[in-house]
This record gives structure tokens, C-alpha cells and sequence, in this order.
């Protein structure tokens, strides 16, 4: 089964948290502390495997986790840096974040990776935190949550030539006649929902990747019919091959088709008007088809005198192998290198401490008899103090005072034994004192 679009969810690993430990050895008096820091979180990076030509595997396993860091150890270990998690993607996916609908990378060629959830850091353990004034602090921090976020994975084929037209044109007919490719044929609209890849061999010791892609109708680049899960693929062609049904079999004009189909890539993506195009007149051992080429060629030469056409019957193979070799011409010409979206560079910057722990600014809202304080300074301060010692206490106090909390609580109100909400945090205020 081919799938060409997913939603996964992925999380860096927390980091490990500190430990709080002190030396403790027979000849050595005072040993201080030792605890250590907690390893890093492991990074989920995806990287492209030229092997892979479907999404199929994430329809099936949608989280990915990577592992936690270890935690510190006495002696002033570091914890280990947990493992990277790395997750094989098909060339030519495009990861979208999917909150901020943001390209995070265009994946193209074999070996590339990105991360796309970075680990959380390891906590620091209480060696961390010993000073002239307090030489045996109680103090460790937890480990840094890893990122996480939704990702929406689009498949666009890579393949030298796409076939594109309406549907019942012949497209699939004519991949099967070229290459060892079995779509399912059938009389019928919309037989190929799905692209069809094969490998052509012209039989000079040339070859390419050809594209059967879902037909098209109009109003697809405003998402009707297959829409946009068509139109995605033909970005991603190195040149188009446009199958036009000369015979009229369907009862439609095939110069309307040509510029009905051609309007379409131009609306959806300007830029596909000027990817290298042949129309392939198909159908020719059909009746009526020499006249209707002859008009179309007329028509055609007012609007663009420089496209090519080349008649052919993918029953009778009537011109195949012509179209072949001057596909395969058309491709030597021009670059290798893939289309690839135009993502914009963005440096990893460090700012968020800067913002996080001298951004002073706090909120003090009232819930019935309770008072709630918000900050991201503070929030973010319980979420790494192991609150479980008296020091830990003491120094969220202290922040608390420096910043003003404890002043503007008694303005508003706040008298012993006062409830005080932070986070998900619940303190009883006390007057003269320096903790809650």
C-alpha cells in the first residue's frame, strides 16, 4: 500500500536528574559534596534512507520517544547521555510542524537527517551549587523535559519523468507498457489514486524513475477531486510528460484538456509551467485522432510554438519508444539535483535562559480565598528544584522575595496562613519568614 501523508508524534527524552551526595570516606574529613549531574535526554532525528518509498510504516507506529538521560551518581559522576533515536524516512518527505504549520526540512537526499525533537538536559547535582557561604548545599536540580511536538510528513515521489493528464487519458496503460510497473487498469475514473513508480530502461543503457500520478480534474489545485494529494507529486518531477486522449473517446476536447490541466499546475505552483514539458498525442490508433492532432497542433502553436508533441498508441506502442529517448535527452540536459522547498534558515539560538531566569515579570490573580502567582521564571523553577530539601525551600523563598512576590501578596491581602498556588504547587503564606 502506498501512503503518502501522516501525523506522528515524537518527544526528545527528558534529561536525568541530579543527585544530592556527599563524599563519605574513612580519610577524608569533610569530603563535601559529590553529586552529580544527570545525563542528557536522547535527540529523535530522522534520517533519509534512499531504500524506503512509502510512509506505510507510520501509519502503524505514530509516537516515538526517545530514552531519558540517567541519573547522577555519587563521587561526582555525570549520568550516561541517553542513546539518539533515529527514524528512517523515504526521500522527498517534507516535515511540517504541525502546530505552527511551519517547514521544518525538505528531505532529499540519502544520508541527510534533521532533529526534529531535541533531548532535555541533565539536571545539576548539588556539586553544582556549593559556595563560600554554603559549602554542603542540599540543592539538585531534575532534568530538562524534551521537546515535543506534532509532525505532519509529506511524501511528494521523486522521479525523473511524471505522467500527468485526465483521467482514462492512458497514463498507466503507458507506464506498463515501459517498465515492469502492474497499476491496476481499468475503464473507469480515478482508476490510480495513488502514484505508480517504474523504472524504464530506454535500451541504449539509459534509464529513469516514471511517475503514474492520480489523474487530474479541474478545480484540483483548489483541493477537488484528488486535489492536492496529486499535485504534491508533480513538484518533485525533473520534467512532465503530458498524455492528452486524441482520440475525444471521453467526449472532451483535448486542446481544452491541455489547458485546462495546464492551468491547474500553474495555479497551484507557477513554477510548474516552466518545468520541461512533451505532450504525448495518445490514442493515435484510434478514429478521428490524425484530425483532432492536427487542430490541437494548430491551437497549440499560437499559445507555445516550442512545445513539443509526439503522437502515440500505448496499445499498438505506435511512438513509444521515441517519446523514450527524447525523455531521456530532455534529461541529460538538465540538473540532477531534486526541487526542494524553500525552507528558511533558522539559527539555534540560547536566549530562552536569558528570558527565562531574568524575566522578573509575575502575575498575582485571586481564586476564592487562595491567591494564584504565574511567572515563567518561577514555573520554571519548580519544575527543575528537587523541593524535597530544606535548602531547595529556602532558595525559592528567596527568588520569591527578591522579585517582589512577597510584597505584593501582602498588598493585596495575603495574611498567615493564606493559600498560595504556584504551578501546580500549593504553599501556606507566613508572615516573618523566609519560606511558605
Amino acid at each position: 500500500m502506498f501512503v503518502d501523508k501522516a501525523k506522528i508524534y515524537v518527544k526528545g527524552g527528558d534529561g536525568g536528574d541530579g543527585l544530592v551526595a556527599f563524599r563519605r570516606e574513612k580519610y577524608v574529613p569533610e569530603g563535601g559534596p559529590a553529586g552529580g549531574d544527570g545525563g542528557r535526554g536522547g535527540d529523535v532525528i530522522f534520517r533519509v534512507d534512499e531504500g524506503l518509498r512509502t510512509l506505510m510504516d507510520f501509519r502503524y507506529q505514530r509516537h516515538f520517544k526517545a530514552e531519558r538521560g540517567v541519573k547522577g551518581r555519587n563521587k561526582s559522576q555525570h549520568g550516561a547521555n541517553a542513546e539518539h533515536m533515529i527514524v528512517r524516512i523515504p526521500p522527498g518527505t517534507v516535515l511540517i510542524d504541525d502546530d505552527t504549520k511551519e517547514i521544518i526540512a525538505d528531505m532529499t537526499r540519502h544520508g541527510q537527517q534533521v532533529v526534529v525533537a531535541r533531548g532535555g538536559r541533565g539536571g545539576r547535582g548539588n556539586t553544582r551549587f556549593a559556595t563560600a557561604a554554603n559549602t554542603a548545599p542540599e540543592l539538585a536540580e531534575n532534568g530538562e523535559e524534551g521537546q515535543e511536538r506534532y509532525i505532519v510528513m509529506e511524501l511528494k515521489v521523486m522521479a525523473d519523468v511524471g505522467l500527468v493528464g485526465f483521467p482514462s487519458v492512458g497514463k498507466s496503460t503507458l507506464l506498463s507498457v515501459v517498465s515492469a510497473a502492474q497499476p491496476k487498469i481499468g475503464a473507469y475514473h480515478f482508476t490510480t489514486i495513488t502514484p505508480n513508480l517504474g523504472v524504464v530502461d530506454v535500451g541504449d543503457g539509459r534509464s529513469f524513475v516514471m511517475a503514474d500520478l492520480p489523474g487530474l480534474i479541474e478545480g484540483a489545485s483548489e483541493g477537488v477531486g484528488l486535489g492536492h494529494e496529486f499535485l504534491r507529486h508533480v513538484e518533485r518531477t525533473r520534467i512532465i510528460i503530458h498524455v492528452v486522449d486524441m482520440s475525444g473517446s471521453e467526449g472532451r476536447d483535448p486542446f481544452e484538456d491541455w489547458v485546462k490541466i495546464n492551468d491547474e499546475l500553474r495555479q497551484y505552483n507557477a513554477g510548474l509551467i516552466d518545468r520541461p514539458q512533451i505532450v504525448a498525442a495518445n490514442k493515435m490508433d484510434m478514429p478521428e485522432s490524425e484530425a483532432n492532432l492536427a487542430a490541437f497542433r494548430e491551437k497549440v502553436a499560437e499559445l507555445r510554438p516550442d512545445l513539443e508533441i509526439m503522437p502515440i498508441s500505448s496499445l499498438t506502442r505506435q511512438g513509444v519508444q521515441e517519446l523514450l529517448y527524447r525523455a531521456t535527452d530532455i534529461l541529460d540536459s538538465i540538473p540532477v539535483a531534486p526541487v526542494v522547498e524553500e525552507v528558511a534558515e533558522t539559527k539555534e539560538r540560547k536566549v530562552y535562559k536569558l528570558e527565562a531566569e531574568e524575566d522578573n515579570s509575575f502575575t498575582i490573580t485571586r481564586d476564592n480565598d487562595a491567591f494564584v502567582v504565574s511567572s515563567p521564571r518561577i514555573e520554571r523553577m519548580l519544575k527543575r528544584m528537587q523541593l524535597s530539601t530544606h535548602d531547595a525551600i529556602l532558595k525559592l523563598a528567596r527568588t520569591l522575595r527578591h522579585m517582589g512576590v512577597d510584597a505584593e501578596l501582602r498588598k493585596r491581602g495575603a495574611v498567615e496562613g493564606t493559600i498560595v498556588r504556584i504551578a501546580d504547587f500549593e504553599f501556606e503564606f507566613v508572615e516573618n519568614s523566609s519560606y511558605y
